[in-house]
């Protein structure tokens, strides 16, 4: 005859809770990953010349990125039709929204920005060194933005979208040395992530300068990002400082070659769960 064994009522709650608390203490040390994309948008003109706000809104819906560093946005620029771009990705997004403007263009603004899944805390706009245009050289100005954001473990991270100068080598050596002076300095501790068109391949002087503080979370490849349509160079990056405080999951180019002339960078980088 089999003999019931019969557990109180009192150990058997006792382990479910038990069990519960431990299965919760597992999740909150599980790390947290940042999906993250840098695209330089072109002002919303496509290589097949048209502007399209909402192909562009689909390219990065598609990454589902929680922090995107956009370059060469327009706000309320002729061009462009008067459209506050950055208003109408936020839309199509879901996403919080922050402008960082590089200068006056044909009645409108233009410039960087930075689009959150997470609360954004702070938002700085710093300019950048550059060379003032002539009637032989056309420049622009150049900035950072830079969005602190409430992260997955409640502590403030840091993002940085900027886009150095596109036709002066020595514009660029001098805006990667203040990047360098304005985020890497001694007492600062925010988790950063900096991202944008550097407009210079890997090996030349103003990358290398970055590299002095920064970490590159590129595909072994170094994947071509420009021009969108037949890449052979790669201009656009992200980097993430300190090292210690991010580990890179995933990097690579997303091959879109209508939407921008420009191909966009993502990457999946983990961060602590505390």
């Amino acid at each position: 005859m089999k003999t019931s064994i019969s557990i109180p009522l009192w150990i058997a709650a006792f382990t479910a809770i038990t069990l519960g608390l431990s299965s919760n203490a597992r999740a909150e040390d599980k790390p947290h990953q940042i999906r993250i994309l840098c695209y330089n948008i072109h002002y919303g003109q496509g290589t097949d010349g048209v502007y399209d706000i909402a192909r562009l809104a689909d390219v990065i819906n598609k990454t589902k990125p929680d922090l995107v560093a956009l370059q060469e946005m327009d706000v309320h620029v002729k061009r462009s039709g008067r459209v506050h771009q950055l208003q109408e990705l936020a839309k199509l997004t879901g996403l919080h929204a922050r402008f960082g403007p590089t200068q006056h263009y044909e009645g409108g603004l233009f410039g960087n920005a930075v689009l959150s899944r997470f609360p954004i805390l702070n938002v700085v706009i710093q300019p950048l060194p550059y060379t003032e245009s002539t009637a032989e050289k056309v420049t622009y100005p150049r900035a950072t933005v830079a969005v602190t954001v409430k992260a997955p473990n409640d502590k403030p991270l840091r993002i940085v979208s900027t886009h150095f100068q596109h036709n002066m080598p020595e514009d660029r050596v001098a805006e990667a040395k203040a990047v360098n002076a304005l985020f890497t300095f001694k007492d600062e501790t925010i988790p950063t992530i900096l991202a944008g068109d550097i407009n210079a391949k890997p090996e030349a002087e103003p990358v290398q300068i970055l590299l002095e503080k920064w970490t590159n979370a590129i595909d072994k490849e170094a994947t071509p990002t420009v021009p969108a349509t037949d890449p052979k160079s790669r201009i656009d990056y992200i980097f993430y400082r300190p090292a210690s405080a991010f580990k890179v999951i995933d990097t690579k180019v997303i091959p879109e070659s209508i939407a921008s002339d420009h191909r966009p960078v993502f990457a999946i980088l983990e961060i602590p769960a505390k």
